[in-house]
């Protein structure tokens, strides 16, 4: 069976995309929460992020605070599993779940994967030790089993730079093949991971707001900046997702609204 590659919607949010950077013309766009499943075609299922959580978030005064700067819209038919079932995919077949950051239209879906193994950074493993409202952690997204969940933290040191068509990235070789490298990311959170999917498909979650805002990404204003975890990095990366564009490597952004759920045709 030949490798795929699926995108999924799992809910969504709008906002001024001129409140955001400069010199963009203001207009409110929707931006869709995407989740993304590499399936190998040999028992290797890959989840990439899970979406909006569906029906009550139990997250108090810190899940109000999010709901009213970034307001969701997501209803049951967004449910992570739904859109997998819909298509014909048992969620208990998913073999790994990796995790970009750990922002609630990210992690929504992680309760539906308990016997999944986690792919997490060794930011990740920081902010869960001690989530702030400014990294937009909302712990009670993480269900009761999540801390003992199966899981692979990687470190900086799991990370080599590696070339790809002459761009340096800083890449973890999940199965040691060069079908599915975990790549270093950093800037819009803490240990915000990537994917390159059989060395065609980037999958840069929140690298950039979108595949045609990369080169917008330098521009941010203020408040987006400020909650960047570190905005000079988030536009060194962005150059970077820039350099990947210009040799042939597909970038899809978290937040794209794309028109097909094939990515590697």
């Amino acid at each position: 069976m030949t490798a795929r590659l699926r995108h999924y919607l799992c809910g969504s949010t709008s906002h001024d995309v001129g409140a955001m950077f400069h010199g963009a013309s203001p207009g409110v766009r929707e931006f869709p929460s995407g989740v993304f499943l590499y399936d190998g075609g040999d028992g290797r299922r890959v989840l990439f992020d899970t979406g909006y959580a569906t029906g009550e978030w139990h997250t108090g005064w810190r899940g109000a605070v999010y709901r009213r700067l970034l307001p969701p819209t997501v209803d049951d038919a967004d449910d992570v599993a739904a859109r997998l079932g819909a298509d014909g995919v048992d969620p208990a077949t998913v073999t790994h779940v990796v995790l970009s950051h750990l922002h609630p239209d990210h992690v929504g879906g992680v309760r539906r994967f308990p016997h999944a193994t986690f792919v997490l950074s060794a930011g990740h493993a920081r902010t869960l030790a001690a989530p702030r409202l400014r990294t937009g952690v909302l712990p009670g997204l993480f269900p009761e089993w999540f801390p003992g969940a199966g899981r692979i933290v990687l470190d900086v040191d799991a990370f080599p730079t590696v070339d790809i068509r002459g761009v340096a990235l800083r890449a973890h070789d999940l199965f040691g093949d060069g079908s599915y490298l975990v790549v270093d990311l950093p800037g819009h959170a803490d240990g915000h991971l990537g994917a390159l999917v059989e060395g065609r498909v980037l999958l840069a979650g929140d690298a950039a707001w979108g595949s045609d805002l990369i080169e917008a990404s330098a521009g941010l204003r203020t408040l987006p900046r400020l909650v960047q975890h570190d905005a000079d990095r988030y536009a060194d990366t962005a150059r970077t997702l820039g350099d990947l564009v210009s040799v042939g490597i597909r970038v899809v952004c978290s937040h794209d609204p794309l028109g097909t759920k094939e990515l590697l045709d």
